[in-house]
């Protein structure tokens, strides 16, 4: 498996009738297989909703961020807030290929067959096969810095690349500047550390927000729901 890539799955069921999955941006991409085929589901820059009506078995692979445009030979840019049939980007004879090598798979064996078909292309993008977009070291570095709260700013300098450069880099990694990569990283310590037992309070702190108003608003704008809403509602569910 990839460093960093999940594999994910949704019951037969879909969910119980009428529960709506709320997909909070996390900054990954996810290459998905369904009832209706292969897709990709681009970074979101805010939270996505999946109805709970959406029948069938689903398994994805979601990749980290910055590592989906080498993979996919895609900018990200061209798949933010979207949902694009794997055809669109690799053709109908390769989709349908592959869907039919996923077609009846476990989970397991599905996420399999989806980690070597990543790591291939990785492998490819890196040795500059044609078409293909090299993953970016410098932005993976970016990754890590701002998961532990270094600034843009600061993070730009210790790469050595200037802020124009940096952002329009990260618009083919990432699919939106390292500002919103930042508020979305920073959204997800928070919660991570809500969930796993820390006061609002003290996860806004620790996180790098001014306050707890600031982690609440910040909440509602790429969430779309109150914090309590989001820890400990129906409706608040991470992943796809």
């Amino acid at each position: 498996m990839l460093p960093g890539a999940v594999v994910w799955s949704r019951g037969a069921a879909g969910g119980s009738a009428g529960a709506v999955t709320r997909v909070l941006p996390d900054g990954c991409i996810d290459l998905i297989h369904g009832p209706t085929g292969l897709l990709v589901a681009g970074p979101d820059r805010s939270a996505h909703l999946v109805p709970g009506t959406v029948d069938g078995a689903w398994v994805g692979l979601r990749l980290p961020p910055g590592l989906a445009p080498a993979v996919l030979g895609v900018p990200a840019s061209e798949l933010v807030d979207r949902r694009v049939p794997l055809a669109a980007l690799w053709g109908d004879a390769t989709a349908a290929e592959l869907s039919e090598r996923l077609a009846g798979a476990t989970t397991a064996r599905a996420g399999d067959v989806l980690g070597v078909l990543a790591r291939r292309r990785l492998a490819d993008a890196a040795d500059g096969g044609p078409g293909r977009i090299r993953p970016d070291p410098a932005l993976l570095r970016l990754v890590g810095a701002l998961r532990h709260g270094v600034a843009v700013g600061r993070a730009a300098d210790a790469l050595g690349v200037g802020t124009r450069q940096l952002h329009r880099r990260s618009l083919v990694a990432f699919g939106y500047g390292p500002k919103t990569l930042a508020r979305i990283l920073r959204l997800t310590t928070a919660l991570d550390l809500v969930r796993g037992g820390r006061p609002p309070a003290e996860a806004a702190a620790v996180a790098g927000y001014a306050d707890q108003p600031h982690l609440s608003r910040e909440v509602r704008a790429l969430a779309g729901v109150p914090l309590r809403q989001l820890v400990g509602g129906p409706a608040g569910s991470s992943g796809a």
